[in-house]
């Protein structure tokens, strides 16, 4: 029986998981009475289950081992077909709907994307946690392939620092290849990190619980924030039972999507140590300080009327929600805090959205579940530029931070400026292919940024008028979803992907 379970290939891995995680909404609907939606999710669990069994019997004969290239070919496609078996039971359950809109709902929730398509009123609750659990699945998905078959090829953002320093020597990740297989390193590594998944999730729904949350609302948000797909059962954050202190333990853990380092191994003086020089942490600190602090300040520079500035509770509403929609955005999760209408308010400014669509570009930690460019990639920019303004006063001088950051302001700072490009090209090409659908240049620009940085929820908050996905054309729609997944797998990813010489290496 182990042999059998370790022969299967990664497809049918991902499409037995499928047909488990159907019978969670399954036993929910059961217990909610829902039995109609209950039926529905049982049976095509015990479809997919059998399908998958199948597969994994033809599958036993000896084959080739599979390798690094193959995992990240079978990664991009489970991206385009894992959606079409995750739509079944939704499909069947939502009724009344086209087939388009229940895919380009899976890919948005399997990518992490979370735009949401239906009205939350019109779905079950049943249907409201499947949502979820696609989403998190697709986080705990993305966060394993990035550490056992992303890191190895030096991919994902890991080509910024291919380099690592481990015990004071410096070895190249491509040595992971060569002491373990791609399959091995997937068992490894799935069965290192689901536990610590699974363990911050139900924490976190334990804690929204005690703030006085429901328990499958609370469920759904700690999947959400865990996956940074920011699907929710509700139609925004306002008004809810656990408030504020809902909105603090959420944040909180926002710093799982920030660096890899946050739920690495050690805790104590060595984990505060790695965190408090940790320079992705260190960019996001920054700007979860700077942008709020502008907001909040530009209320004394005459936007608002002076009467205002005796309301002190008003001005710490706005203060905390600025701090919330910032750092949510930064790592694409896409939460709005209940404040943030305050907040908006109290800045005086008509579209502070702008400053949210600079945020998912910038996108949260490498390896983790959060889209955008990374924030490794913006420090290596950052890093490189303030190198060169040194230069140009001492230019005969020679810069410190050792052979690791050498390799980040040179080697790292050129791919990093490449993979800007690359999605600036991304982002160009969207606009382009959504204008010839009739949408007018601000929808596309949103639209656009919004799926390649897998935040859907930006399209509700960065125009002067919320976008509903729902209205878009069928084009237009599969359109976001290819961008959908352009923005998970990377384009730099993709184009080794496509590259001959990669595979003939």
């Amino acid at each position: 029986m182990a042999t059998y379970f370790r022969n299967l290939p990664f497809y049918t891995v991902l499409l037995g998981l499928s047909g488990l995680a159907m019978l969670v909404p399954a036993l929910v609907g059961l217990v909610l009475e829902e039995h109609r939606t209950a039926r529905v999710f049982l049976y095509s669990a015990m479809m997919v289950l059998t399908a998958a069994l199948l597969l994994g019997f033809a599958s036993q004969a000896p084959r080739r081992p599979p390798s690094e290239r193959s995992h990240l070919a079978t990664l991009f496609l489970a991206y385009l077909w894992l959606p079409l078996v995750l739509s079944l039971p939704m499909d069947q359950a939502v009724g009344n709907t086209r087939f388009i809109n229940v895919y380009f709902d899976m890919v948005s929730a399997l990518t992490t994307t979370g735009a949401p398509i239906f009205d939350p009123a019109r779905l079950d609750p049943a249907v409201h946690l499947w949502r979820g659990i696609v989403g998190w699945v697709g986080g705990l998905l993305i966060w394993v392939t990035a550490f056992a078959v992303l890191a190895p090829l030096n991919l994902g953002g890991y080509e910024v620092t291919s380099e690592a320093n481990i015990s004071g020597q410096v070895v190249n990740a491509g040595g992971m290849m060569r002491a373990a297989g791609a399959s091995a390193r997937l068992r490894k590594h799935a069965l290192r990190l689901a536990p610590i998944y699974a363990g911050l999730t139900a924490v976190l729904a334990f804690l929204l619980s005690m703030a006085g949350e429901a328990p499958l609302v609370a469920t759904i948000h700690a999947m959400s924030t865990m996956a940074t797909s920011g699907i929710s059962p509700l139609s925004n954050l306002e008004a809810r039972p656990a408030g504020v202190v809902g909105e603090a333990m959420i944040f909180v853990f926002f710093v799982f999507a920030l660096s890899r380092r946050t739920y690495a191994s050690g805790i104590g003086r060595e984990l505060r140590q790695r965190l408090t020089k940790d320079r992705e942490i260190r960019l996001a600190l920054f700007a979860g300080i700077v942008i709020p602090t502008l907001l909040f300040a530009r209320h004394w520079m005459g936007a608002l009327e002076v009467d205002e500035l005796a309301n002190f509770n008003a001005a710490l509403r706005a203060l905390w929600g600025s701090v919330f929609t910032v750092i949510s955005f930064l790592t694409t999760t896409g939460f709005v805090s209940d404040s943030w209408g305050d907040a908006r308010v109290w800045s005086g400014l008509s579209t502070p959205g702008l400053m949210l669509v600079g945020l998912v570009l910038m996108g949260g930690g490498v390896a983790t579940t959060a889209g955008g460019v990374k924030l490794l990639r913006v420090y290596a920019l950052y890093k490189h530029g303030v190198r060169e303004m040194g230069k140009l006063i001492y230019p005969n001088s020679v810069a410190g931070a050792g052979r690791l950051g050498r390799r980040i302001r040179r080697e790292g700072a050129y791919i990093a400026w490449v993979v800007f490009m690359l999605m600036v090209l991304s982002i160009a090409a969207v606009m382009v292919a959504l204008a010839a659908t009739g949408l007018d240049f601000e929808t596309a620009v949103i639209l656009a940024i919004a799926t390649l940085t897998t935040t859907g929820p930006l399209a509700s908050v960065a125009g002067e008028a919320p976008i509903s996905y729902f209205t878009l054309s069928d084009a237009a729609k599969l359109i976001c979803a290819a961008a959908m997944i352009v923005g998970r797998i990377e384009t730099l990813v993709l184009i080794a992907l496509f590259n001959p010489a990669f595979w003939r290496d």
